[in-house]
C-alpha cells in the first residue's frame, strides 16, 4: 500500500496526517515507510525530533546521487532510518531538495522516484508527504503511486484550490501514470458546529467528490505530539483525535 498524501495549499495537515496514518499502521505491526519530500521536512521533525538535522544520508543526497553515476553509489536502503517506533522507518528530508529542483528537472529524473519504490518490497505501506506545490518532488510522486489523499481544512480558499488540484492529478494521470486516483478528500481540522464548514463538506459531497467519512477536528493535543515529535498513537492512543485517526485509518484500509 503506497499513498501520497498532497494539497497545493499549505497549512492543511498534510505531515500530520502523513505521519498519523504511518504511526498507525507501525503500531499494528506493519513495516512502514514516510518519504518526506518536503524541504520544510515537517514529517522528519515529527518522526525524529532532534535528531533530525543529523540523520544522515537523506533524500537531498539520495537525489544528488542521481545527477552523476559512480561506481560506488549508496544502495536505496541507506537512505532509509529506523524512528523511535517499532516498524516505523522514514527517508528524512532536507533544505537542499529545493536547490537540486532545477537540475533534477533538466536532467529528466522524474521517473526515479517510481524506480525505487518499485524496489521497496519488504514495506507493508508507504506514505509520501509533499510540499505544497506542484513542483518536481511532488509530480514525481503522483507519478510513483496510485494513491493520493488530500486533506482539506474547511475553508473557501481550499475549496478554489481543492478544484486546480483535482486537475492537475487528472492531468498527470493522462499523461504519466493511468493507474493514479484520488483514493479520498480528508476533512480536517473541522469544528462541527460551525456553520460554514459543515455546508463546504456537504457542497462537497453533493457535487460527487469523494470524501471521506472521518472527519479530523482541531485539538491542542496534535500541536503537544508534534512538540514532543510524538505520533498520536503513542502519544495518547486514548484521545479522541487519536482515535480519529484510527478510524481514518480504518475507513483506508477498508
Amino acid at each position: 500500500m503506497q499513498r501520497v498524501v498532497f494539497n497545493q495549499k499549505g497549512g492543511v495537515g498534510k505531515s500530520t496526517i502523513t505521519c498519523n496514518l504511518a504511526a498507525i499502521s507501525a503500531s499494528r505491526g506493519k513495516k512502514t515507510l514516510v518519504i518526506d519530500l518536503d524541504q520544510q521536512a515537517n514529517s522528519t521533525h515529527y518522526l525524529l525530533g532532534d535528531k533530525a538535522e543529523t540523520t544522515q544520508p537523506n533524500l537531498g543526497k539520495f537525489f544528488e546521487q542521481m545527477l552523476s553515476f559512480s561506481l560506488y553509489d549508496k544502495k536505496t536502503d541507506a537512505f532509509i532510518h529506523p524512528t523511535p517506533y517499532e516498524n516505523l522507518y522514514i527517508m528524512p528530508a532536507d533544505p537542499e531538495l529545493y536547490s537540486l529542483q532545477s537540475k533534477l528537472e533538466s536532467r529528466y529524473k522524474i521517473y526515479k522516484l517510481r524506480d525505487t519504490l518499485r524496489e521497496l518490497t519488504d514495506f507493508d505501506e508507504i506514505y509520501i508527504d509533499t510540499p505544497p506545490a506542484l513542483n518536481f518532488y511532488t509530480q514525481s510522486a503522483l507519478i510513483a503511486v496510485d494513491r493520493c489523499l488530500i486533506p482539506f481544512d474547511c475553508d473557501d480558499f481550499s475549496r478554489k484550490a481543492l478544484y486546480t488540484l483535482q486537475n492537475n492529478v487528472q492531468e498527470i494521470k493522462a499523461d504519466h501514470n493511468s493507474n493514479l486516483h484520488v483514493e479520498g478528500i480528508i476533512v480536517n481540522q473541522f469544528q462541527p458546529r460551525a456553520k460554514l464548514p459543515t455546508q463546504l463538506v456537504e457542497e462537497l459531497i453533493a457535487e460527487g467528490l469523494p470524501v471521506l467519512n472521518t472527519r479530523i477536528s482541531s485539538s491542542v493535543k496534535v500541536r503537544e505530539s508534534h512538540q514532543t515529535s510524538t505520533p498520536l498513537i503513542f502519544f495518547d492512543d486514548k484521545h479522541k483525535i487519536t482515535q480519529a485517526f484510527v478510524e481514518l485509518y480504518e475507513e483506508l484500509s477498508q
